[in-house]
């Protein structure tokens, strides 16, 4: 069965690896002329589900939950497993209680247990909450693994594609995001920073609570930290705005005062796709299948989202094939 995935963001990449496993020859095209640039590419690439549910639906830690799973088996070496910190201020404790209530898979952590997972945050906060089992990887060095180890299954990929390729396969998945045409998605701009210092040092992410400005530091290699992130309803992928900026810049300042003599090394924006209800969807029309509405989750769920996918390809050519057996016997009788 020849299967054409359109978009080479995580839905697309995960869906590809999916349907290859099962035996399927897969095509993904992208319009980009290389991989990245999408909205994964700005992704924070936290494995968290557990902290997810602070807002979140329960299907999104029950998908969840075994993502880093799927990214260990998929892309080896990739995913760092040192769990979720999250702290606040003192003035701020009431954050911390908050969001304790609404999740789960946590415990509490005082002033000397933060120092000892993190030394750099000695001193700093008095209590916080340890999600054990959460991980976090870097989407751009995981996206570029996959692409790899699809590559070498025999994947093919056309950068450049034409968004109207589609004839000469059996199935179509749609992996594109915000260009699919569906008036029930809605954007919602989400701004970073990468920050350099080498004056701080995070073995893990690192939520820092805020009533106004909540924010998340993840560790990357070369002593940089993805700062994020903004949630706007826009579909605007301009810029970064001065206002995000500051508020992020002084967020990451009451984290840790070395934050404001990091380096800037890059901003970005990824405009995410979303249901009215925040929560994935595997569709099918005809035969193309659309995954699409991954909102803030998009590492989180595409694993869960890509074998919804290929569990439906599969079923629905097993089901066409029973239908021609049959077909047949009634003929021959």
């Amino acid at each position: 069965m020849r299967v054409l995935v359109k978009g080479a963001g995580v839905a697309g990449l995960t869906a590809a690896f999916e349907l290859a496993n099962r035996g399927a020859a897969v095509t993904v095209a992208e319009t980009r002329q290389t991989l990245g640039g999408n909205a994964s590419w700005f992704a924070g690439g936290m494995l968290a589900p557990w902290c997810e549910r602070e807002s979140a639906e329960q299907s999104v830690l029950d998908l969840g939950r075994n993502a880093a799973d799927w990214w260990d088996a998929a892309t080896p070496d990739q995913v760092t497993r040192a769990g979720t910190l999250v702290v606040a201020a003192p003035r701020d404790s009431g954050e911390l209680d908050r969001f304790a209530r609404r999740t789960s898979g946590h415990r509490w952590v005082d002033e000397d247990e933060i120092a000892l997972l993190e030394p750099d945050l000695a001193g700093r906060f008095r209590r916080g909450l340890l999600f054990p089992d959460e991980a976090h990887l870097d989407p751009r060095q995981a996206m570029a693994a996959l692409h790899d180890r699809l590559a070498a299954m025999g994947i093919e990929f056309r950068f450049g594609a034409d968004a109207r390729l589609g004839s000469g396969f059996g199935r179509q998945i749609d992996c594109t995001g915000m260009a699919a045409i569906d008036d029930r998605l809605r954007g919602v701009r989400g701004e970073m920073l990468i920050l350099r210092t080498p004056d701080v040092s995070l073995s893990r992410p690192v939520r820092l609570l805020h009533p106004r400005f909540p924010l998340y530091a993840v560790p990357r290699a070369d002593a940089q930290f993805m700062i994020g992130a903004t949630m706007i309803e826009s579909r605007s992928a301009r810029p970064v705005t001065a206002r995000s900026m500051m508020e992020l810049l002084g967020t990451a300042y009451a984290l840790h005062p070395a934050f404001g003599e990091a380096e800037i090394v890059e901003t970005g924006v990824g405009v995410r796709p979303a249901f009215p209800d925040n929560l994935p969807r595997v569709e099918t029309n005809g035969e193309i299948i659309a995954i699409n509405g991954l909102y803030r989750h998009g590492f989180l769920l595409a694993p869960a989202m890509a074998r919804q996918a290929a569990d439906l390809v599969f079923s629905q050519d097993r089901t066409k094939e029973l239908a021609h057996e049959t077909d047949g016997q009634r003929r021959s009788a």
